[in-house]
């Protein structure tokens, strides 16, 4: 199927093929199978941007590749359209008074709802979305009685470590018809993303590989550098399986708890929810059903239940109460406050002058789990160099790391402010000094590399603070180091010369002191 879809997305398809690859059936198969040529078509550019080859060759490569890139979007996007069209039939209107006491007051309405779940024995959801958990309810008590294989109960109860090297042998060595079973293909789905990163963890150390031998003593590393690629392009496309799969199971549970019995009773808990709110705040139930008889007098479309009118009422109901309270049955629509963040540079008031105060950056790469960091101190030094990571996060991590243990070992006694503008590698990494256990980090880190940076930190974890800072907006420290960033990344994936990058790092420094001159001779 790829081949065909290939030859279509080149041109070169014949008509009888177009015609059938636009059967809706094959919208999802088609985005699956897009996404596997897709990481093949960039393998193909990064062997010859490593092998040297000609520019001409290197530019048809690079060609076809944004094509298949442009293809895959476009495969998406009609994914999408077609998922929406096959879901969104017409649902019953419920009553008006409903959808504006729902929309006008959510917190008291969404506890009242929880009530009369709970009331009857059913699932009661979160605070925000009492009725999250209703459709797997629904799902589970029309499943009940299905046998699940032995093998698909091996997959359900391992570990999580477990079940990725199950994804990775599925992509690497034989296919696991297992993995698309109702009961597993939620799992599947949330691991794909770290069986994804080991993949280009894997292309990342063929690169390595590569780059440490002359050009011409790659080709070797280079077939290496193929099938890394390859297995990268069937996780990949089992990943979009995966994800099209458990959106398509879904879709399903939705169905079920949107008709038949299961809809009746959700119908009957939010009537039964808003009798509970008609009778514990019977003034806001009079200025709804009063604002909704008036609507409707004269509403063009209500023949057709007012189907889009609820907000428009909600606001009428709203008019001359507090907003944002829920006093004595007054309106709770939300309204725009103050953040308590607003002066985002006030970060540094309760720093001892002592302290060494330094900003981390990172960049990662697009295929290779490559990524580079970089940092620089208030008090002039800096530093940069590349790793591995799964994500940007666990990028900044090394980063934070990094520069922190620099600075540790260049300031005996002194402690160590680090800033960085993702406020997710500042909570992994505050997370794990504040526990002294670098686990505490995993929802962020993966890799081994900024698993051992992270448990090098602990040693010295009460002399290490790490802070938020916004990125991008100008920050002398802040653009250091992401210049220093991008400069490592580009130098540890042969795209920066070695000569080249001795220039760009003392230009980035020549840069950096000019401004701190700046700085210092405007204070």
């Amino acid at each position: 199927m790829e081949e065909a879809v290939l030859r279509q997305v080149n041109g070169v398809g014949a008509p009888e093929t177009a015609a059938a690859l636009e059967d809706p059936a094959l919208v999802g198969p088609v985005a699956v199978v897009l996404a596997h040529a897709d990481v093949l078509a960039r393998g193909a550019v990064r062997r010859a941007e490593l092998a040297v080859q000609p520019r001409e060759r290197l530019r048809r490569l690079r060609a076809q590749a944004r094509t298949v890139r442009r293809a895959r979007s476009q495969a998406e996007a009609r994914y999408k359209k077609e998922r929406a069209r096959r879901t969104g039939r017409p649902r019953p209107v419920e009553p008006l008074e409903l959808r504006v006491v729902r929309t006008a007051f959510p917190s008291s309405f969404h506890e009242l709802l929880r009530q009369e779940l709970r009331g009857r024995g059913l699932p009661d959801g979160s605070p925000h979305a009492p009725e999250s958990d209703l459709a797997r309810w629904a799902w589970e008590r029309a499943a009940a009685g299905r046998v699940v294989p032995e093998a698909v109960r091996e997959l359900l109860h391992c570990d999580d470590e477990t079940f990725v090297r199950a994804l990775l042998l599925d992509a690497r060595e034989e296919e696991n018809p297992f993995l698309p079973h109702d009961a597993v293909v939620e799992r599947w789905s949330r691991h794909t993303r770290t069986a994804l990163a080991w993949g280009r963890y894997a292309i990342g150390q063929v690169e390595r590989d590569v780059l440490a031998c002359s050009p011409t003593a790659r080709r070797t590393r280079l077939d290496a550098l193929d099938d890394a690629y390859q297995d990268a392009a069937v996780l990949a496309a089992r990943s979009r399986e995966a994800q099209l799969r458990a959106a398509d199971l879904h879709d399903r549970m939705q169905a079920c708890v949107a008709s038949g019995p299961f809809a009746e009773v959700v119908a009957q808990c939010r009537a039964g929810a808003l009798a509970r709110f008609a009778h514990t705040q019977p003034e806001a139930w009079r200025r709804v059903r009063d604002a909704t008889a008036k609507h409707q007098a004269d509403c063009p479309e209500r023949a057709d239940g007012c189907r889009r009118c609820h907000g428009t009422v909600a606001e009428v109901v709203a008019e001359g109460s507090l907003a944002g309270r829920d006093e004595q049955g007054e309106c709770e629509f939300p309204v725009s406050s103050a953040s308590a963040h607003d002066d985002r540079y006030a970060l540094l008031a309760d720093v001892p002058d002592t302290a060494v105060v330094a900003v981390a950056d990172a960049a990662l790469g697009d295929d290779s789990a490559v990524c580079g960091y970089g940092w620089a101190s208030e008090e002039g030094s800096t530093g940069h160099g590349d790793s591995m990571a799964a994500s940007s996060g666990e990028a900044e991590v090394i980063g934070i790391c990094a520069a922190a243990l620099s600075l540790l070992e260049r300031h005996q006694g002194v402690s160590v402010v680090l800033l960085c503008d993702s406020t997710e590698a500042v909570d992994a990494v505050d997370s794990a000094l504040r526990a002294a256990d670098p686990g505490a980090a995993r929802r962020t880190i993966l890799f081994p590399e900024s698993l051992q940076l992270l448990d090098r930190l602990m040693r010295h974890r009460d002399r290490v603070q790490v802070r938020w800072l916004k990125g991008h907006v100008g920050h002398d420290l802040n653009e250091t180091a992401d210049a220093y960033a991008r400069l490592a990344l580009r130098r540890a994936t042969g795209r920066f010369p070695a000569a080249m990058a001795r220039k760009e790092t003392a230009r980035i420094l020549r840069t950096f002191g000019s401004a701190q001159h700046h700085s210092l001779t405007a204070a």
